[in-house]
């Protein structure tokens, strides 16, 4: 049975996320609609790198119907010859990549650095939108950080940023430690409204970059 997914209206990363969603219950054959191009060339770029083969139809100006269905040649040459399926590792789009895959256990640990309220140097208003996509991406993977660390600016995203701060509680309640540096909260009079994590010092924090494997810096 091919099922329906109803994304338009959804802001990047959100159509990618429910088609993942999709794909990770083993569903080989369903059915995206989204509403601008951009997002078909993101559900494009995932559709492939796992694996399916995927047709769209243009239903109108801003409409489009994608179908997903999984390619039968994937994995079936190695197969056919009796060789063990070449193991596949996780992208960052949740999809695939060709190289082989190191066993999850082995996954290497990592930390996010967030020294400001917003992603990049330009719109602040859109700098923080994009800080919301950011962590409600990382939310909805299973490659979870070690730390989410927040310095100078960057504190103002689990004190002032509401969608930001539900992202934030759901990474940590996966496992994500929060550590929120004091000195800036109180610098920023913020100190009365974290609303998640904890209030953590540079000792803390430089300890916790480097006790991992590597950082990301936003």
């Amino acid at each position: 049975m091919n099922n329906s997914i109803d994304a338009r209206g959804k802001a990047c990363p959100i159509p990618v996320v429910m088609a993942k969603k999709e794909a990770d219950k083993g569903n080989k054959d369903f059915t995206v609609l989204v509403d601008n191009r951009t997002a078909v060339e993101n559900l494009t770029r995932f559709g492939k790198s796992g694996g399916f083969d995927i047709a769209v139809i243009e239903r109108g100006e801003d409409e489009f119907s994608m179908r997903f269905i999984k390619s039968e040649k994937a994995g079936s040459d190695s197969a056919g010859k009796g060789a063990a399926p070449e193991e596949k590792s996780i992208g960052e789009d949740g999809g695939f990549n060709d190289n082989t895959a190191v066993s999850l256990s082995k996954r290497s640990t990592w930390a996010v650095f967030i020294g400001r309220e917003g992603i990049g140097d330009g719109d602040l208003e859109l700098g923080r939108s994009l800080m919301q996509m950011y962590l409600y991406t990382l939310a909805q993977g299973d490659d979870i950080p070690e730390y989410i660390l927040f310095m100078n600016d960057g504190v103002k995203v689990p004190t002032k940023n509401d969608q930001a701060i539900e992202h934030l509680k759901t990474l940590q309640e996966k496992g994500a430690e929060i550590l929120v540096c004091g000195t800036c909260l109180n610098f920023y009079n913020l100190a009365g409204d974290l609303a998640v994590g904890v209030v953590s010092n540079m000792y803390d924090i430089s300890g916790a970059m480097q006790t991992v494997d590597k950082v990301i810096t936003l």
